[in-house]
């Protein structure tokens, strides 16, 4: 017997939950195979199988809160002669016991040049085993999306294709077609699970319906209280005229897009600001630890990204060593992998301050929740048409509200103003920010 056990999940990561399982007991796995996929606050895990044969006995339910090297499973590896067999008999049962028989039609069709079907009676326990180099998971996906999975190349353990190698594969196929489709490729995506949850009231017709807290679910929730609770949470707000900055995006982006394929938003100018007025304002990116304040003479720029598992705030490192466009190649690869559920650790973890965008969802103002333990956040909203005094004359303006939560036990109401004010003076004047 082989124990399946729950492999390292990440810094600071010591449990998980149970999120579903791919092979029942009895069932034949293969190496690599992927036999349950584990829910963090911040990925999903799936565990290989170690080795071939049967899967012997499940020690966990879907739901299941299990930690670091708990047992998963067993699997029988005396079980994969019996499975490897299986197919052989199934074709000719009678047959099986008579070694001389198979032997020799084996070696009939093999010099005559059906290749192929030698092929296929051998691979027909590699057919189910080349199908089952890709997950389930990949397996169902593939089926929706009409993938093909013997052209996607498997990174998982042994080259299994798991899912988010058939949502890339899905994905760069739709780049090839009409921009039309690729906006549309989503949006199954998440249309999906809506249509799914009024299912049961009318099927059944209940009016409520109850589920168990994801893992994730539950990790942010407590976070955030968290975050709520060891901070002295304070928002100060501001507005921004975007009107210079607009200009600067308009005349430059489809240049840039040609020249380096690169896609320019907003994001990356407020990226920079953002890091020019840390430096100017260091308590802003520093943290508490114990009685001690550590202050980083570096900015990790983490920038929130809302992907159908759960919010995530995947790190750009180093943000304020790189230019605009190396920043918005990495927001772009960072989005990227959060919506492919191929998020690393080290891309969630390690942040100094962080920016939100509620204004790609249409908010007009909100006051963002500290990433603890980190004391800052600054928060961006819609960018609207509004009439404002400029020169003593009411012009109207593309103007957006920001806001900067703190943590009043480091940073002082001045610091914080004085921050916020910055960012907009840089924003009203980006090219300031090549001079600064």
């Amino acid at each position: 017997m082989t124990a399946i056990k729950v492999p390292p999940l990440g810094e600071s990561i010591v449990e998980a939950t149970v999120s579903r399982w791919l092979k029942n007991e009895g069932d034949q796995v293969s190496l690599g195979d992927t036999l349950v996929e584990l829910e963090t606050d911040k990925i999903t895990v799936e565990v290989p199988a170690m080795t071939a044969g049967v899967l012997a006995k499940r020690m966990h339910s879907e739901g299941d809160v299990v930690k670091v090297d708990d047992v998963l499973a067993e699997i029988d590896e005396s079980g994969a002669g019996v499975s490897k067999a299986a197919p052989a008999p199934a074709a000719a049962p009678s047959k099986a016991p008579d070694a001389p028989k198979p032997t020799q039609p084996a070696a009939t069709p093999a010099p005559a040049a059906p290749a192929a079907p030698a092929v296929s009676a051998a691979a027909q326990p590699q057919p189910a085993a080349g199908e089952v180099r890709a997950s389930p998971a990949a397996q169902r996906v593939a089926a929706e999306r009409g993938v093909d999975l013997s052209s996607v190349q498997g990174t998982g353990r042994g080259g299994v294709v798991s899912k988010p190698d058939v949502i890339e594969a899905a994905g760069a196929s739709a780049g090839a077609q009409p921009k039309v489709e690729v906006t549309r490729t989503p949006e199954p995506k998440a249309a999906q699970p809506a249509p799914s949850a009024p299912r049961q009231p009318v099927a059944a017709g209940v009016r409520e319906t109850r589920e168990k807290m994801t893992t994730r679910r539950k990790r942010i929730a407590e976070h955030l209280l968290e975050s709520q609770h060891e901070t002295a949470h304070l928002t100060t707000f501001n507005e921004i005229d975007m009107t210079a900055v607009s200009a600067v995006r308009e005349r430059l982006k489809e240049r840039i897009e040609k020249q380096h394929g690169v896609r320019l938003s907003f994001m990356p100018f407020f990226v920079k600001a953002a890091c020019l007025a840390l430096k100017q304002y260091p308590t802003v990116n520093a943290q508490i630890d114990g009685d001690s304040i550590v202050y980083h003479h570096y900015v990790n720029m983490g920038i929130a990204v809302a992907s159908e598992a759960g919010l995530v705030v995947p790190n750009v490192k180093d943000a304020d060593q790189k230019g605009m466009l190396d920043v918005s190649r990495e927001i772009s690869a960072l989005a990227k992998r959060a919506r492919d559920a191929k998020l690393t650790m080290d891309d969630l973890t390690g942040g100094t301050f962080t920016i939100t965008n509620g204004g790609v969802f249409g908010s007009l103002i909100s006051t963002p929740i500290i990433n603890y333990p980190q004391v800052g956040i600054l928060g961006l909203h819609k960018t609207q048409d509004r009439p404002v005094a400029v020169d003593g004359k009411v012009e109207i303006r593309p103007m957006m509200y920001v806001a900067l939560s703190y943590d009043h036990r480091i940073i002082d109401g001045q610091q914080a103003v004085l921050f916020l004010v910055r960012v907009k003076e840089l924003m009203e004047d980006p090219a300031s920010m090549l001079v600064d």
